[in-house]
């Protein structure tokens, strides 16, 4: 198996089906439309592929100065625990250091909290900043 690491936003189509996999989208309700337009507002994407196989994903919105969210660390369940997750991550943050980001956070996904916090990410504090709105 080799896998290639690449900055470019993945066809819609092959995108869709790795989103799927997730179990996102019972909430989320995105179509690929949507989905094709947050890639594309993306500061940062990195993918993965085996082959012609989409098997990895993240990217970033940033201000590009202060602040950037990672979002959407997706590997395909079969590809899992062989450091493509690590990898995607590593790229990721290496590209808010070297933009000389300060702040960079993430959504994490419930249960992989502690793949974050072994890569350096802690939990915000019950005090700290930062509120989401919740709809319905």
């Amino acid at each position: 198996m080799t896998i290639e690491f690449r900055e470019d936003a993945p066809p819609i189509d092959k995108y869709w089906m790795l989103f799927e996999t997730t179990g996102w989208n019972h909430n989320y309700q995105a179509t690929p439309g949507e989905l094709a337009q947050a890639i594309a507002s993306s500061w940062q994407v990195i993918v993965a592929y085996d082959g012609d196989r989409l098997i990895g994903f993240g990217r970033i919105v940033s201000d590009c100065a202060l602040h950037a969210m990672i979002y959407d660390l997706i590997v395909v369940p079969d590809y899992q625990n062989q450091g493509i997750g690590t990898r995607i991550l590593e790229m990721l943050v290496k590209k808010c250091q070297d933009a000389n980001i300060r702040d960079i956070q993430l959504f994490c996904a419930r249960g992989k909290r502690e793949f974050y916090e072994k890569r350096g990410f802690v939990v915000r504090p019950e005090d700290a900043p930062g509120m989401q709105l919740r709809r319905g």
